[in-house]
C-alpha cells in the first residue's frame, strides 16, 4: 500500500505537467491531481509509517504535489469564481502579474513549512506575500484574485502535507 500511496502522490504531482503538454482538455490536469491525491490519502490510511528510502520519497513527492498540483487547481478556482453573477464576463488573467511563479513559491514553501514541523511558517509566508502585492491590491479585482489565489493555493498545500504526514505518522 506504501507504493500505491506513493504512485498517487506522483499522480497528483505529475498531472499538472503532463496534461498540457498532451493539448488535452483543461480540466484534466485538477481532476488527475484530485484523484492522485485521494489515491494517496485512501492507500496511506492501510499503510505503517514509512522509513527510510519510503520516508524520502514522501517527503519529496509531497513537496512536489503540494507544488505543482496546486496550480490547475487554483485555475479551476479562478473559472469557478467567474460563472458566479457577481463576475465580470471577460475571462481576463486579472491584474496581478507574477501570479503562477509567486504561486509554486508560495505552494513550495507552504509544504516545506508544514513538513519541518513549523506550521506558523505559514503566517510569515503569508505576510511576505501580502507586502509584496500589498501596492497592486488597489487595482480592479485584484483583491478578489489574490484572496482567492492564496487561499486555494494554500489549501491544496495543507492537503497534500495531511497526506503526506498520513504516511509519515
Amino acid at each position: 500500500m506504501i507504493v500505491l500511496a506513493l504512485v498517487g502522490l506522483g499522480i497528483a504531482a505529475a498531472a499538472p505537467i503532463v496534461a498540457p503538454a498532451r493539448s488535452v482538455p483543461r480540466w484534466v490536469a485538477p481532476i488527475g491531481s484530485l484523484i492522485g491525491l485521494a489515491i494517496a490519502a485512501v492507500a496511506g490510511t492501510a499503510t505503517a509509517p514509512v522509513t527510510g528510502f519510503a520516508l524520502a520519497a514522501t517527503l519529496v513527492l509531497t513537496v512536489a504535489a503540494a507544488t505543482t498540483g496546486g496550480a490547475p487547481i487554483v485555475l479551476a478556482a479562478f473559472r469557478f469564481a467567474r460563472r458566479q453573477p457577481d463576475a465580470t464576463p471577460s475571462p481576463d488573467p486579472g491584474p496581478l502579474r507574477g501570479g503562477r511563479i509567486i504561486g509554486l513559491l508560495e505552494r513550495t514553501s507552504v509544504a516545506v513549512a508544514i513538513l519541518a514541523g513549523w506550521p506558523s511558517g505559514i503566517a510569515v509566508i503569508l505576510a511576505v506575500k501580502g507586502l509584496a502585492r500589498y501596492p497592486e491590491l488597489r487595482e480592479a479585482n485584484a483583491s478578489e484574485q489574490f484572496i482567492i489565489g492564496t487561499f486555494t493555493s494554500v489549501l491544496w498545500a495543507l492537503a497534500v502535507c495531511g497526506v503526506g504526514f498520513g504516511l509519515i505518522t
